[in-house]
């Protein structure tokens, strides 16, 4: 078949749209610093933050009366929010050292480790390579773990703000002074209808960008900085499923092989997650040349392996969901996460090993070292004109980008730079070429290994995953959607944008790839034609790698995630 490029056809990032060169309103928010994002990042920073507030307080210092505010666009926190999850508990340590482990909400101590390679009836037990072995870690719930979070933020005096997304950074001259927010109650055309509400302009003297993977607000402004990186990030697609079953797993599993091609990178997880839960899921790369890659129906047919429907066999699905993952590793972290009046942290800044499966507590991380240098910026700043007014210029706050790059150099994330896009080269050289890595430190072969975009990458083979579904276990993309709690209203406006520009027509080729890789059945190809079902939306953000943009929509829209 003829090779696609998918991004050829994909429309351009609408800056415009994510930018506005305007004040906030009279009637804005005020607060001293601004968390986008309320996931792990965004309420790891602005508790660090209150606690150093906290501690202002009662010595005097000049944090005493700072403001501090959170702003997530699920109607609850934690509904957005989804990961494996086996957690490095190191942020936790850092956050709240005084408490014990047992009052951490984390599930319980990984039991053991176990990896397989599988082919299409049979398993293979290997090795755990040293960056997958989790002694010491926990299996979570990251929805857990984010209210957790929360509550602690609000007993702190942060201000949490549930179900405004960020519609716009508002900036001034170059420095970004706040940001607006989505409006709700509009009809599908636009027009204000029942229960609107208009946007709300929020203003901030840092704002701090920990939107997730493919935040827009972060792309936008990278982009207008014209902020790079070495390379550039590359995304996987992870679907998961939380299932309660008679006889869970003793050990912590992941998978490889069977069912993907080799030309496909990704696998598995299986993790007990206390009493009769297990979470199961797959993830994929999206460089994967396929113009049918469907992980969804990846994952229905993972499901009818012998060693996994032993594991399923009685038991009943809970909840699914699904989120795209960077995977760029080390050479795709942007090389300035700073400037005037702004931060950027978490995924929204591609901090994630995927060598070791972990991102969350380097999501933390980051918001506790952006939480220290705002700190040290408005110490420093103090007495000088600009402290009660106007964003915090850029030179005080690059302190954050030399503290991140530090705490990486002798961490896994540096270490393992390369092993991902070892696999450039396919699973087995990839493989010997990541084992070589793993055993020199990252050393050998040391030099970057360069990629480019996943949606440069031709599509021209078929996977042909018609069969996926033929299990008692499998479950439809519809019915997922149900299960992931969504309850999107039918007349919301659109909020995706598909096509190389207003108006055009997708190609029914292309549909074909939209609609086999959105695991939420949004995009279907009716003959020639595509047909966006833009409230089964659960924002993994898949297609805005690939294809269709996605832009914020009316706040509690989307999955409500409660065990993830």
């Amino acid at each position: 078949m003829k090779p696609l490029i998918p991004a050829s056809a994909q429309q351009p990032l609408p800056r415009a749209r994510f930018i506005v060169e305007e004040d906030p309103g009279p009637e804005a928010v005020p607060l001293d610093v601004l968390f986008v994002g309320g996931g792990p990042a965004g309420l790891a920073g602005a508790i660090r933050l209150a606690q150093l507030a906290a501690r202002d307080r009662e010595q005097g210092g000049p944090l005493a009366d700072l403001e501090i505010g959170v702003l997530e666009k699920s109607g609850e926190l934690g509904e957005h929010c989804l990961s494996g999850a086996v957690v490095n508990p190191e942020a936790f340590r850092t956050l709240f050292p005084d408490l014990d482990e047992a009052e951490l909400p984390l599930r319980g101590r990984v039991a053991g480790d176990r990896v397989l390679l599988l082919t299409q009836r049979g398993k293979i037990r290997l090795p755990t390579p040293p960056s997958m072995r989790n002694h010491g870690h926990h299996v979570a719930s990251i929805c857990e773990i984010v209210r957790w979070l929360g509550a602690r933020a609000e007993e702190l005096g942060v201000n949490v703000f549930t179900g405004f997304p960020a519609d716009a950074l508002l900036m001034r001259g170059g420095q970004v002074v706040g940001v607006r927010t989505t409006p709700a109650g509009l009809d599908r055309e636009g027009n204000p209808a029942g229960g609107y509400m208009p946007a709300t302009d929020l203003s901030a003297r840092i704002t701090v960008l920990a939107e997730g993977t493919r935040g827009p607000l972060s792309l936008a402004w990278l982009e207008r900085e014209g902020v790079g990186s070495a390379n550039p990030q590359i995304f996987a697609l992870g679907v998961k499923e939380l299932w309660e079953v008679a006889h869970p797993p003793d050990a912590v599993t992941h998978t490889m092989g069977w069912p993907l091609p080799r030309d496909a990178f990704g696998g598995s997880f299986i993790y007990p997650m206390g009493g009769n839960l297990v979470s199961l899921g797959l993830v994929v790369g999206l460089d994967a040349p396929y113009v049918d890659l469907d992980v969804h129906a990846l994952l229905q047919r993972f499901k009818q392996h012998p060693f996994v429907r032993g594991i399923l066999d009685g038991g009943e699905l809970v909840e699914w969901g699904a989120k795209t993952i960077p995977e760029g590793g080390y050479h795709a972290i942007p090389d300035r996460l700073s400037g005037d009046g702004l931060l950027i942290a978490g995924d929204a800044a591609g901090l994630v090993d995927v060598a070791s499966l972990k991102g969350i507590h380097y999501a933390m991380r980051s918001g506790v070292l952006a939480a220290d240098a705002i700190g040290r910026a408005l110490a420093d700043g103090r007495g000088e004109e600009d402290v009660t007014e106007g964003a915090v210029p850029a030179a005080r706050l690059a302190s954050y980008d030399a503290a991140l790059r530090e705490s990486l150099m002798q961490d896994p994330l540096y270490r393992n730079r390369n092993q991902r896009l070892a696999f450039k080269s396919g699973f087995f050289a990839g493989g010997l070429k990541a084992g070589l890595m793993q055993a020199t430190g990252g050393t050998l072969p040391g030099a970057r290994i360069p990629s480019e975009p996943d949606a440069a990458g031709p599509r021209r083979k078929r996977l042909g995953l018609d069969s996926a579904y033929d299990s008692e276990h499998a479950v439809a993309k519809v019915d997922a959607v149900f299960r992931s709690g969504n309850a999107t209203r039918d007349d919301i406006p659109p909020h995706l944008l598909p096509g190389p520009a207003a108006g055009a027509e997708v190609s029914p080729e292309m549909a074909e790839i939209y609609a086999s890789l959105c695991p939420a059945g949004v995009y279907e190809r009716d003959g020639d034609r595509l047909v966006v079902n833009a409230p089964n939306c659960i924002d993994c953000k898949a297609t805005d790698v690939l294809g269709p943009r996605w832009t914020p929509r009316e706040g509690g829209s989307g999955p409500a995630y409660k065990r993830m």
